[in-house]
């Protein structure tokens, strides 16, 4: 049965990626469209969130309508990036813009050789994230993400992903192979930080109401003496995306590592201007401030085991090498 699924799935990316990226973009609208018709369970997700973060300023049909075209342009960033993954650099020029790239070189030449951590989210085709790298030779790009329960698609994502070049880490099983190829290597690190990470995250402000905030963007930065910049992907017309890098986020302050809280807090705060700016843009059919047994502080000693282990770590990595 696997095989059978993987087979049929195979033939119908096929059938997308001879698509020209137009058609391709608007067949995924059509689909994204009659999937807000009869999925009512993240449709229902989707109304909520909207109604929990703009109800005061959105009538109930404008929150419907907005959601109606957030399906829309899910469904056409899933079709395009089918085909993106397939696409050369160059055949990428004429669809991407990349914007801010100059900061990553800034922050290669404030700390030539440590990776760069890059706080991503589910904006746009944010499978176009893998591009990030491109004119900076002397970085790999790589991310981390969570296999499915189906073996047979599961393989059939991770060879699409692989297609673009970039490096991919399973975020629960792949942690010391991460660790590993950051200690060796120069990568660029996109981390995605608009998910529930559990009971391992902050309780953060996010568009108005706590939720549930993921640490790794700021732990691995601390951890291995990285930069730390987020990187937004709007969809700026049918088949075209921008993507925007934002200023490097500070991680130290007096010589002294930030709380891993207010690190994140910045993160959360250029996804709420960047969400702000095209509501549309966001991936709101999850739910991403459900309740969590997680504590709520975010004050520096909240963290203080947490940078305290980073700490340590870098002063063993010291001690290994001298």
């Amino acid at each position: 049965m696997n095989q059978l699924l993987y087979l049929f799935a195979s033939g119908l990316i096929k059938v997308f990626q001879a698509l020209p990226m137009g058609i391709l973009g608007r067949l995924g609208r059509f689909l994204g469209g009659l999937v807000y018709l009869i999925d009512a369970r993240h449709r229902r997700v989707a109304v909520q969130n909207l109604t929990m973060c703009f109800g005061a300023e959105k009538s109930a049909r404008e929150i419907r309508e907005l959601a109606f075209e957030n399906f829309k342009r899910i469904g056409e960033n899933f079709a395009c990036a089918i085909k993106s993954s397939t696409m050369s650099i160059e055949q990428l020029e004429s669809h991407l813009l990349i914007v801010g790239v100059e900061k990553l070189f800034l922050s290669h030449f404030t700390a030539p050789t440590a990776s760069i951590v890059v706080a991503i989210g589910h904006f746009g085709n944010f499978e176009l994230f893998a591009q990030l790298a491109r004119g900076m030779p002397l970085h790999r790009r790589a991310t981390t993400y969570r296999a499915v329960r189906n073996p047979a698609i599961n393989r059939l994502l991770l060879r699409l992903r692989e297609d673009t070049g970039c490096l991919y880490f399973e975020r629960r099983t792949d942690g010391l192979a991460l660790r590993t190829a950051l200690r060796t290597n120069n990568l660029l690190l996109g981390l995605l930080a608009d998910q529930h990470s559990g009971e391992h995250g902050l309780r953060l402000p996010f568009l108005g109401h706590d939720c549930n905030t993921t640490k790794a963007p700021a732990v691995f930065a601390l951890r291995f003496n990285a930069p730390l910049h987020t990187a937004i992907c709007f969809r700026t017309s049918p088949g075209q995306w921008r993507i925007e890098i934002g200023d490097a986020i500070p991680t130290h302050e007096n010589g002294q590592p930030r709380a891993l809280a207010d690190i994140m807090l910045e993160v959360n705060r250029a996804f709420e201007t960047a969400v702000r700016r095209d509501p549309a843009n966001w991936f709101w059919v999850h739910k991403r401030w459900k309740q969590s047994r997680i504590k709520t502080s975010t004050s520096k000693a909240s963290d203080e085991d947490e940078v305290a282990g980073v700490l340590e770590e870098k002063k063993n990595q010291t001690a290994g090498t001298g």
